[in-house]
This record gives structure tokens, sequence and C-alpha cells, in this order.
């Protein structure tokens, strides 16, 4: 049999794509594969569950786009499938004059994006976050929290409901393309399709290679720590609370993020993982290592951000310079605190020339689309990157 589409990884843009393939295409055959026992096993099920709105992207960007079209597709997907989903709305704090400046440019940016921002007061936080300390801060009402695994599942269903085939629990080892179609092998099995997407986030330059393309950029694992608050410290806020970003720096910073579950998590911090899918702490994976270290641009990287890798590494090694990070807007926090929560790990596509990938970045042939780099917030954003992705390969093909 020779399906009409192949779609490599089953994290959420994997998911969406392929779900937006079956309803565009009502009777096309497609087939899913994932190399893991369940579905958004990855960066999908270990980042902090936040439907963002927006605020952070240059205007007019497709970032900008893609998040604001994805929030309002996320938030009627959950309604649709019975997830539960909050919209909480997020605090960004300003605890400087310097914040306070970049503060008023990130106003400025928020409107231009047509983004919901309201300024607060510092008298006005106290008020709505009385645990929170800032000179004042932006509230933007409409992000959300849910749980992305949850999200996951339902798209799984989806899939399963119009006709595709998933298989879990299958890495793939081979690609190869021919005139005709794509030929995909796995331990002791094969499959053809006329199409492949593959979406596959941490290995995702790994497959591009398997499949024979030249790529000129490497996944480097950013390993992002959190932390998890007591029980008792579930209402500790009201809001998500955010940090007002640095603009020179690659990420955002520590926030506190209001769980779907009721808990509320500390983090992350941005440090280079020792492995892609290493998610405990000491985990270590030399070919992952090596992968990186004999790479000329990651070496261009860490001069680059020299000053911040230090301040991150310290503060993953050493406790209280993380509770420092948290305690410049939320003063009551202690180290005992800080309990053990699984890490993230971001797969960073970085060039030759050390610059990190910000925006998206696709390797195509005939019949093939890579998605080699889909930017943060890939989550809130994937039902249009999947609208996005496939209106590129009907062009490609």
């Amino acid at each position: 049999m020779i399906f009409d589409y192949c779609i490599i990884g089953g994290g959420i843009v994997g998911l969406a794509t392929a779900m937006r393939l079956l309803e565009g295409r009502p009777g096309c055959s497609l087939i899913l594969i994932e190399k893991e026992d369940a579905l958004g096993r990855h960066q999908t099920g270990h980042n902090s569950g936040v439907i963002h709105a927006g605020i952070y992207y240059p205007p007019g960007s497709l970032k900008a786009e893609l998040c604001r079209k994805g929030a309002e597709a996320t938030k009627a997907f959950c309604a649709e499938n019975d997830i539960r989903f909050e919209t909480c709305g997020k605090l960004l704090v300003a605890t400087s004059d310097l914040e306070m400046q970049r503060m008023d440019a990130l106003y400025e940016r928020s409107k231009q994006n047509t983004i919901e921002v309201y300024r607060v007061s510092e008298e006005e936080l106290k008020e709505r976050e009385p645990n929170i300390r800032g000179r004042g801060a932006l509230f933007v009402p409409s992000t959300g929290i849910v749980s992305y695994a949850e999200v996951c599942q339902a798209m799984g269903r989806r899939i399963a409901k119009l006709g595709g085939g998933i298989r879990l629990s299958t890495r793939v080892t081979g690609i190869r393309e021919t005139i005709d179609a794509v030929d995909v092998a796995s331990e002791g099995e094969s499959w053809r399709a006329r199409k492949l997407v593959a979406c596959a986030g941490l290995q995702s330059d790994r497959l591009a290679a398997l499949a024979g393309l030249s790529i000129e950029h490497r996944i480097v694992p950013f390993r992002g720590e959190y932390f998890r608050l007591p029980p008792d410290k579930n209402d500790i806020v009201r809001h998500l609370i955010y940090p007002i970003p640095d603009p020179a720096l690659p990420f955002l910073g520590v926030h506190l993020t209001r769980m779907i579950d009721g808990s509320v998590t500390v983090g992350p911090n941005a440090v280079i993982g020792f492995a892609r899918e290493g998610y405990p702490r000491l985990s270590v994976n030399l070919a992952d290592i090596a992968d990186y270290a004999l790479y000329p641009g990651f070496w261009k990287t860490v001069v680059a951000n020299r000053k911040s890798a230090v301040t991150e590494l310290r503060n993953s090694l050493w406790k209280p310079g993380y509770l420092a990070e948290c305690r410049k807007y939320c003063p009551s926090l202690t180290l005992a605190d800080l309990l053990p929560y699984e890490a993230g790990i971001r797969a960073q596509a970085v060039r030759k020339d050390g610059t990190l990938v910000h925006d998206f970045l696709f390797a195509e042939t005939g019949r093939m689309l890579h998605v080699c780099n889909a930017p943060s917030p890939a989550a809130t954003s994937a039902i249009p990157i999947a609208e996005m992705i496939v209106e590129r390969l009907e062009k490609g093909l």
C-alpha cells in the first residue's frame, strides 16, 4: 500500500499537521509514526502549559500572527473536545527603572500587534497580587493555561476518527525519496507515501540528514529547569507572573506559572543540555554532546552569550542563585519552597555563524518537507502552523 501522506513525529505540530491534512482531504490515507510509546512525550509534554497571547513578537511578524490565531484556535479546540483550560491572564512585572523602560516599549509593541494589554501601577499590582512586588506591570488578560498532553491525546483521537493511522514505539531508521514516493523504514517494517512531513523536534536535524538533505544547522538542546512550589503555596498568585524580558537575551527568564492541575511552578532557566532527551538532572548522552561540541556554530553561540551562559549555569548549580531570580518579584519564597519538578528541553537550531534561529526553518525536496525549527510558542501556534505547513507542502509538490 502507498499512503498519501506520512507524518514523522507525534508532538503537537506533527499531530496538528496530520489532523489538518485529514480534515481538508476527506478519504485520503495517512500514517503518523512516533518513536515513543505515547504522543507528545518531548517538547510538547514538558512545556509550561501556557496559551500565549503573542505580546513579545515584532509587529506584523509571522510569529505574532500565528500566535494570535493559535491562541484562538487552541481555546476553540479545547472547548470542542471538553479539554479544561483557563484564561487566567498574565502579568509582566517590572522591578527596576530599566525594566520600566522596557515595559513601556513592550506596551507600544503590543498595541501594534493589536493585543489587549493594560498598564498596571505599583498600587494596583499589590491589589491584584499581594505576594508580588514590582514598580509596575503589564496585564495580558487573554493568556491562558492548559495541558498540552491532553490536547495531543484529543488530536490523536481526532486523527483516528478521520481514518488516519498512528504507529507508536516505532523508530524511523531510513528515509529514501524516489521519483513517485518516499520510502520510510523502521526495524522490520516499511511504508511508502506520496508525500512526507517530518516534525521531529529534538531529532529534526538527524531526520533531515537521514533523508539525505544538506543542512547547515544543528539542534542544540537547551535544558529548562523548573521547580514546583509546595501545595500550601498553590494560591500564592492569581495570574501568571513573568519578568519583563531582556531583549538582548534569547529566553524569557524565570517566571511563576499556574498549572491547569492547580499547582504552581517556577522556571525555567536555560542551560546547555548534555542529552537531547534526558530529563533527569544528571542525564548525559555522549553522541548528543559530540553533535554540538564538534559544531563550530555552537562555540560561537557560547562566546556571544557567555555572560548570560555563566549566570544560568551558576543558578543551575547553586539553588540560592535561582531563588534570587524568583525573589526579585516574589520575595516571600524560600529555598524550602523549591521542590523538584521535571525539566524541559528546547530544540534550538543554531547556524554555522553561531546565531540562534528564532524563525521557521524548513528543508524541502520534491516530496518531502522537514520542519527543522518551529519557534516558540509552537504549542500555542500549532494549529495555524499546521495550516502553513500544508500550504507550503502543496506549493512545493
